[in-house]
């Protein structure tokens, strides 16, 4: 007979009821937060505790070992013991007292077993696998996947966050589609608009169901110096009609991306939004190629700075002669087209030579190309090897690792 065989899956609802847990250990300390957080009354009886049963708070602790009686008023039960005598026991009074028990070392000599489980927006999931435990906590894992993904849908109704007529501003991270947050994969999986940047991880698209409305933001037909009040139009516009919409971003949203003038719109027209952080491409990008912005006993700061304009442009807010001075890390973003110029500024304000540079192209993609130099040749070095956007360029010592 296996634990699955006749089994009859059901949900109990133990707030305010006594529950027993013989056994401090591991496998009890796995047990008693679900306990606790469903309002059972939960005494731990047991010769010794781990220290986290100990810290655990909302159950009733008695340090000595199982006596009969012990489960007197009780109504559900674990043996959780090292003692497969002390485990029969407990088993044993439980069925005289018509008290449904789990046996954790010999689960098919219980009256009870403990499914591999999760919650996920108000549902219960739970999986047996006829005593195969790593069996069962593999697909308990694969079904909580499948349901962030999108791939399983689940009742939008009840996913916090996804309500019509309200707009979600998720980052998706710096390419590869596997680094979008769990949340932002979630609310891709309930849109009915996704307004998509060019940088937004494409794969993640080709997930959608077929009937969402895919809107590139790149193609919004509109003048240059219109183009984020356009997007804004029909952030607005599509929440208007009543639907949920995603507005997908490469990176992170408050990261070069415009994200708070978006938010600033929609909250104008009287639009709810949604922020979902993002994996921002500023540290993602050189971490993978096994670069660390920062590292203990060589530099304790880092800045990432926009390189859209030159640094003579009248509009720059960056103060150049401050970023030369500094030890630590310079993360340039945007800023291969005028390499030459940032480079020039940089060694004037005392930047020297002979700093490592390193250069990402296509950062976390199956494209991804790095390049490695000083800052004196970096220029040459990205014209030369054809580097074109977008790239991620790190300057300062932590860029020289692993070279």
């Amino acid at each position: 007979m296996t634990e699955t065989e006749n089994a009859y899956l059901v949900g109990l609802r133990l707030a305010g009821k006594k529950v027993v847990v013989v056994g401090g250990g591991t496998v009890a300390q796995r047990r008693l937060p679900l306990l606790v957080a469903s309002g059972a009354d939960v005494h731990v009886i047991t010769k010794a505790a781990t220290q986290t049963v100990e810290a655990i708070d909302g159950i009733t602790l008695t340090m000595r070992e199982f006596r009969d009686g012990d489960l007197e008023g009780a109504w559900y039960a674990i043996a959780a013991t090292d003692d497969a005598e002390v485990n029969a026991a407990i088993v044993a009074e439980a069925e005289a007292r018509r008290i449904f028990c789990v046996r954790a070392d010999v689960a098919i000599e219980g009256t009870a077993v403990t499914p591999a489980s999760f919650d996920y927006e108000g549902l219960a999931v739970g999986v047996l696998a006829g005593g195969e435990h790593r069996r069962s906590a593999g697909i308990r894992t694969a079904i909580r996947e499948a349901l962030a993904q999108g791939v399983i849908a689940a009742d939008s109704s009840q996913t916090p966050g996804v309500v019509k007529g309200t707009v979600a501003l998720v980052g998706g991270g710096p390419g590869d589609p596997e680094l979008v947050t769990v949340r932002g994969r979630r609310f891709l999986a309930h849109a009915d608009v996704v307004v998509a940047d060019r940088l937004a991880p494409q794969e993640l698209l080709a997930e959608l169901s077929p009937d969402v409305e895919v809107i590139d933001a790149a193609k919004i037909p509109y003048g240059r110096a219109m183009a984020q009040d356009a997007i804004n139009e029909v952030l607005i516009d599509r929440a208007r009609e009543g639907k949920f919409v995603v507005r997908l971003k490469g990176g992170d949203p408050f990261v070069f991306a415009r994200g708070y003038e978006e938010v600033i719109a929609c909250a104008e027209a009287g639009i709810p939004v949604t922020v979902v952080p993002g994996v921002t491409s500023a540290i993602a990008v050189p971490a993978l190629a096994g670069v660390p912005v920062t590292h203990r006993g060589l530099t304790h700061e880092f800045v990432v700075v926009s390189g859209h304009l030159a640094p003579d442009h009248p509009e720059s807010l960056v103060n150049w002669d401050a970023l030369a001075a500094m030890s630590g890390t310079i993360v340039l973003l945007m800023a291969v087209e005028r390499i030459e110029l940032f480079v020039k500024v940089l060694l004037a304000g005392g930047r020297p030579a002979d700093t490592p540079v390193l250069i990402v192209q296509h950062g976390t993609m199956s494209s991804q190309r790095t390049l490695r130099a000083t800052l004196a040749d970096a220029p040459e070095r990205v014209r030369s090897d054809g580097i074109r956007p977008p790239a991620i360029i790190v300057i300062g010592v932590v860029a020289g690792f692993g070279a």
